[in-house]
């Protein structure tokens, strides 16, 4: 699925959906534990509760600056966050494929529209077949149009921008390198491609981005209108995408209240992202036999979502990392509640800007010599420590080691730029920097020459830029600042200013923003979820939708390619062994997540259902329907 921005010191996802973290966590009929366990995973999470089950209203906390601002099932580039896609889209309108088990991505059989795809004409012509009991809320069956109506209107979409779709990259995946689809009958669709592609990655990141369309969006967007005409689905796609561009109306326009998922919007505040949601009884999926309707409930700060959580005037809510010596007392108080935290499938990071002009940084940030140099000066064990109370794991690459997968490749597994001034300083000196420390290093070598500062950095150009960082959660400044300090013992110079996740996500992004291209140097918002077939299509190849910073390497881009397009089972995994050596950004400690994105997830004791249902709020997903409450 598309790679999704998520916020936090464990990342902050842009949704490209694939792009949604190991301890032996698993259901327990006692309490969870008040100890870290192995791995960076805190507890475990309890049994589902026997007995009686009883619907309610459950209160979900928000972290601060994460409201979503889009409805429509097909995100855009600057509205692709875990927030807006996960937590509030995928109530209302699913995706055909669910790719998470708790905390474990792998498919999702009983939660996913369509069973799993059918292969032929070698790996070029795929068959999906949708499940019969999925259907829209006003009575009608999903059928295979639904799903036509959705690919027809994102072709439009991205005929206007391709910044209109998250998971649009030019000339690769859906749409470019589609021949056809058809619909030979109301349950199947059957989608040919110009030239084979990796089975693995083509149905979990593309087919599974794809979410049906109801039928009804036709008729209202004008009288004789035609999805399947080009020139009607311009139109059409112009009335939705006005549509979910008017916050105010999402509780009020008909238009959201045909939906296939298990929840139904009944109030929505556009100025801090309050929304209301209550079942939606016709929903075909599992659930549990008393889904409470929710109440996302937003806060300010983290302090303040802490101070609810204390007074138990929140059923689902977090706890930052930053105060985790307090969970136990939270645990045990009144009301209590239950605790669990893993961190995500996927990566948090400093990203690079390469295509920012200004003081030459993009030449120095595209040279590697200065990328190791800038990883060496990270300590991640001392930031888990000291930042997140022990709650999470080292990662040093796009996939990590924490959840569990065949696809981490072995550099990734330990350092391979341990903490370490003197190498950083070694590099720096090797290649043709004045080195002073507490100073600004200079460029006393220019030139293209081994030891020499490289192409387009001229002499007396100075280490010296400034970074972006999200103020939430606390672990990020935390992070950012002792990183920054050990990189002025090095000389070189880097200027904190604070921001927050939505601001950067939508204006600190090549492809969605270039006007904004040399604005800025670095920035920190959080990271990216991983699919399940872990590629960073999307991210960090050249003309990925997702390439906020413009990273460009003919190397990434064909080991990238081979992972979509070759069927060698480790192609993904030599991807990664790349982008890891090559640092396209600072890959950061995944915190336990969920919630602000470094935290521990918290919930009353009164409140139960699946423990996949708890544990996967960890993975930035919300699956209320599979709650109740006990009494």
């Amino acid at each position: 699925m598309i790679k999704i921005a998520r916020q936090g010191a464990a990342a902050a996802a842009l949704a490209l959906v694939g792009a949604t973290a190991l301890a032996a966590c698993g259901s327990s009929s006692t309490s969870p534990s008040t100890s870290l366990g192995p791995a960076g995973a805190y507890g475990k999470v309890p049994a589902e509760a026997t007995g009686t089950q009883h619907a309610g209203v459950v209160t979900v906390a928000a972290p601060p600056n994460t409201s979503a601002n889009w409805i429509l099932p097909l995100v855009t580039g600057a509205d692709n966050s875990v927030f807006t896609v996960l937590d509030f889209d995928y109530q209302m309108y699913r995706p055909l494929f669910w790719t998470n088990n708790g905390v474990s991505p792998t498919y999702n059989a009983s939660m996913s529209l369509a069973d799993v795809p059918k292969w032929s004409n070698g790996d070029k012509t795929v068959s999906v077949t949708l499940k019969s009991n999925y259907k829209w809320s006003n009575g009608q069956p999903i059928t295979s149009q639904n799903v036509l109506f959705w690919y027809d209107e994102m072709k439009a979409a991205v005929a206007i921008s391709p910044a209109n779709w998250a998971g649009y990259t030019p000339g690769l995946g859906i749409p470019d390198e589609v021949s056809s689809i058809t619909a030979p009958n109301a349950s199947t669709f059957v989608i040919t491609l110009k030239k084979a592609v990796n089975p693995s990655w083509f149905d979990w990141d593309e087919i599974g981005s794809i979410q049906p369309w109801p039928l009804s969006w036709e008729t209202a967007a004008g009288k004789g209108l035609t999805f399947t005409n080009p020139t009607d689905a311009k139109k059409i796609y112009n009335y939705v995408s006005a549509a979910s561009s008017k916050l105010s109306t999402y509780a009020t326009n008909p238009l959201w209240q045909v939906v296939d998922g298990p929840y139904k919007l009944t109030s929505f505040n556009s100025t801090n992202g309050a929304f209301t949601m209550v079942p939606n009884k016709s929903y075909g999926g599992p659930e549990s036999k008393a889904p409470p309707t929710v109440k996302l409930v937003p806060f300010t700060s983290d302090t303040a979502e802490l101070n609810a959580v204390k007074a138990g005037s929140v059923d689902v809510g977090y706890v930052p990392t930053t105060n985790i010596a307090e969970l136990s007392g939270i645990e045990k108080g009144s009301p209590g509640y239950n605790a669990f935290g893993y961190p995500t499938f996927g990566w948090t990071y400093i990203a690079y800007n390469f295509k920012d002009t200004t003081g030459s940084f993009d030449k120095i940030i595209g040279q590697l010599y200065i990328r190791q140099a800038l990883a060496h000066l990270e300590d991640e064990a001392g930031y888990i420590k000291a930042f997140l109370g022990g709650a999470g794991g080292q990662a040093y690459g796009p996939v990590p080691s924490i959840p569990a997968t065949s696809f981490t490749p072995s550099n990734a597994l330990t350092d391979p730029y341990p903490f370490s001034l003197s190498d950083a300083e070694t590099l720096l000196k090797d290649h043709g920097w004045t080195v002073v420390p507490h100073g600004t290093d200079t460029c006393s070598k220019p030139g293209t020459a081994s030891d020499e500062c490289g192409a387009g950095i001229p002499a007396g150009t100075k280490l010296s830029w400034t970074l972006y960082y999200g103020t939430s959660p606390l672990s990020i400044s935390q992070e950012v600042t002792a990183w920054a300090s050990e990189a002025a013992d090095a000389g070189i110079q880097i200027h904190l200013t604070s921001s927050n996740f939505d601001y950067m996500v939508e204006n600190y992004n090549d492809p969605a923003a270039p006007k904004n291209d040399s604005k800025w140097a670095m920035e920190d918002f959080g990271g990216f979820t991983d699919s399940t077939y872990p590629t960073t299509f999307g991210v960090f190849n050249s003309a990925g939708s997702a390439n906020l910073g413009g990273y460009d390497d003919p190397m990434a881009d064909s080991l990238i390619t081979a992972s979509i397009s070759s069927s060698n089972p480790t192609a993904v995994k030599n991807e990664a062994s790349y982008l890891t050596a090559q640092q396209p950004g600072l890959f950061q400690p995944n915190p336990d997540a969920g919630g602000n994105g470094s935290c521990v997830i918290v919930w009353q004791k009164g409140l139960s259902g699946t423990p996949d249902s708890f544990e996967n709020l960890t993975q930035f997903l919300l699956t209320p329907e599979f709650w109740f409450f006990t009494k």
